[in-house]
């Protein structure tokens, strides 16, 4: 288990911001003397902060036990599954599981399994909505590729969006990595698409199904 942590690291600074932003907002309200604009800005005040913690909260998660386990990297809903042929990584026939972040959910993106970053690559693009099928290839995206010790690769895109701006992603090629730790997040909502070679995994989730990071097995390595 890692460190407990209220506020995700990737927030922090975001955090001081609106603190102090917050702050003078309310400092404003004591001493202006029209009440109800008084009232707004203490009201927009409490709003902001309260807002800003719950965004980047970052709860400590059980990450299960087991050979060949591939965990949910994001928090929020299945909304796509689909097959195709995977040209980047892992040159195989795919199937990727498209989850998709509201801005209530944890942002705190975690590793699906443990290995070694031996891809990575950042693609600029646009912000169409991130449910759109085509937000996969033409939205502005990390992908990172993590190899196993026996050779089983996965992949995992983070998806900017129409509101999200901000993939913060922290590995980097070449460092070992462990199921369910943290490497980064999106800001203000989006994707996180999985994909895994077709034939290798046994899928364990459904669409429509609510999964958590770090936490829901999305799917097992077949032996």
């Amino acid at each position: 288990m890692g460190k407990v942590r209220l506020i995700a690291k990737y927030g922090f600074s975001t955090v001081v911001w609106i603190i102090a932003i917050s702050i003078v907002l309310i400092f404003i309200s004591f001493v202006i003397k029209l009440t109800p604009i008084r009232i707004l800005l203490f009201i927009s005040a409490i709003f902001l902060t309260s807002f800003t913690l719950f965004f980047f909260r970052d709860p400590e998660r059980k990450i299960p036990n087991g050979d060949g386990i591939i965990v949910s990297p994001a928090d929020g809903k299945v909304f796509l599954i689909r097959e195709f042929f995977e040209n980047e990584f892992i040159f195989d026939e795919a199937i990727q599981v498209s989850i998709f972040m509201s801005p209530l959910n944890v942002h705190v993106n975690r590793i699906p399994i443990s290995g070694e970053v031996k891809f990575l690559k950042y693609v600029p693009g646009k912000y169409i909505v991130a449910f759109d099928e085509k937000s996969s290839e033409n939205n502005e995206r990390k992908i990172i590729g993590i190899e196993t010790e026996d050779g089983f690769k996965i992949l995992v895109k983070q998806i900017a969006g129409f509101i999200a701006r901000r993939i913060v992603c922290d590995v980097r090629k070449g460092d070992k990595v462990n199921t369910g730790q943290r490497f980064g997040m999106i800001k203000f909502g989006s994707r996180v698409d999985v994909i895994m070679p077709k034939d290798k995994v046994e899928l364990l989730v459904n669409l429509g199904q609510s999964v958590k990071a770090g936490e829901t097995i999305i799917a097992k390595v077949k032996r």
